[in-house]
């Protein structure tokens, strides 16, 4: 066996000059992170199944009313867009595992407010807190991922991010289906719990201690990692220091991914995916379903699918590819579910009696129940073509230029 051959039959997830097994902590790391979007998403779809179950309740039981209902799903946004905030600065300045552990606080904190809630203002509270931990595990775990993950595996560990949070969301659905809205946010503390548990397990980034002049500590972490120093790139020197100035927005390498982005990341939120993952079960109740729940778990599971497949095919198809097809998408899948609704509209005010299981042979009793698949339908096609494309596009483009503001967060 020629020397050619020898190093064609080494594993493709062996890190340079390391062992298998000492590498497999780079994946155990890796899924502690993970943890962090696995809560996020568990977070996103937890008012899916809760608010229907909270507009059910009967007094004196706490229940919502519409305003407050709304309130409840979309609070974690906000929530969220502080944490972001809060997040850019906590992972420069506390570290990359110092700011997972922390973001494991109110996320903990917020799904116990939620289950002791003895008032409105409580459950939006518990929702304020965990949209708060939405914005900093976002932010920071694919910042670790990334800066812990040797090449061979690096992209691999970063498609994962994504992946998990369609899976806490998934997981919310599914949970939501047999649990009432306390117990699911007591189940919503045991992700971030683990969390927390495993990373004080893990070292900090080898790149972020070097960025802070602590080589010997950078190259403990690299042997537990990765059993090994060889394949590491060093920090260019000054690295800490880079920062991103308005000045910087008149050269056109900087301002055009700028506006790309900016834009980018609007039409992705106004697509209203994040509306459907918050109220998929109110959705579907509104839509005459008896099966909310189970419409809702389809959805899901159309979502973990094909978000698993744009990981795949990304960097076949071309973004560009996936942007327009995702366009085409859409436009037909809310078109359909509108219609849907414009042709159901004159049946029964009950919200429960389309059967989503009845047999397609069966006679429908009204128009509802004959035209529910296309509810469903058109709602897996609006996750399948929509975010996830869009997603990929976002992480691909030019956005990720060295010097755009965006950069360390998308491509650390």
């Amino acid at each position: 066996m020629t020397p050619g051959d020898q190093e064609e039959t080494q594993p493709l997830l062996r890190p340079p000059g390391g062992s298998a097994p000492r590498a497999r902590r780079v994946f155990l790391a890796a899924f502690a992170a993970a943890l962090g979007p696995l809560s996020f998403g568990f977070a996103l779809g937890y008012s899916s199944p809760a608010i229907p179950s909270l507009r059910r309740a009967a007094p004196p039981a706490l229940r919502l009313d519409d305003a407050a209902a709304s309130w409840f799903g979309a609070i974690v946004s906000l929530g969220a867009a502080a944490g972001g905030v809060l997040g850019g600065w906590l992972v420069d300045r506390a570290g990359r595992k110092l700011s997972l552990l922390l973001c494991a606080v109110p996320f903990v904190a917020g799904f116990t407010v939620i289950t002791a809630a003895q008032n409105v203002w409580m459950l939006l509270g518990g929702r304020l807190l965990t949209g708060l931990a939405c914005g900093i595990a976002s932010l920071v775990a694919p910042v670790y991922i990334s800066e812990i993950a040797y090449p061979e595996v690096r992209g691999l560990l970063g498609s994962c991010v994504q992946l998990m949070v369609v899976i806490g969301i998934l997981l919310a659905y599914l949970a939501g289906w047999v649990l009432k809205w306390r117990w699911l946010a007591v189940l919503g503390c045991v992700p971030p719990s683990f969390m927390l548990l495993l990373m004080c397990c893990m070292p900090e980034t080898p790149r972020y201690l070097l960025t802070q002049h602590k080589r010997q500590e950078a190259v403990a972490a690299m042997q537990f990692l990765w059993g090994s120093e060889q394949g590491w790139e060093e920090p260019p020197v000054g690295a800490e220091h880079q920062g991103f100035h308005l000045a910087q927005l008149r050269r056109p390498g900087v301002y055009k991914p700028f506006i790309i982005g900016i834009s980018l990341m609007a039409f992705q939120q106004l697509s209203g995916i994040n509306a459907v993952m918050f109220y998929a079960e109110t959705i579907f109740e509104e839509a005459k379903f008896k099966d909310s729940s189970l419409a809702s778990v389809i959805v899901g599971i159309i979502q973990v699918l094909f978000t698993a497949v744009a990981a795949l095919v990304m960097d076949r198809a071309g973004r560009r590819l996936l942007l327009a097809l995702s366009g085409v998408v859409m436009v037909f899948s809310t078109s359909a579910f509108g219609a849907y609704f414009k042709l159901t509209q004159g049946g029964p005010s009950n919200s429960s009696h389309v059967d989503l299981l009845a047999p397609v042979s069966m006679e429908p009793a009204s128009g509802s129940v004959g035209l529910a698949w296309l509810a469903v339908g058109s709602m897996c096609l609006f996750i399948a073509g929509g975010a996830q494309a869009l997603r990929c596009l976002l992480a691909g483009r030019c956005l990720l230029h060295l010097q755009c503001p965006f950069h360390s967060g998308l491509c650390p």
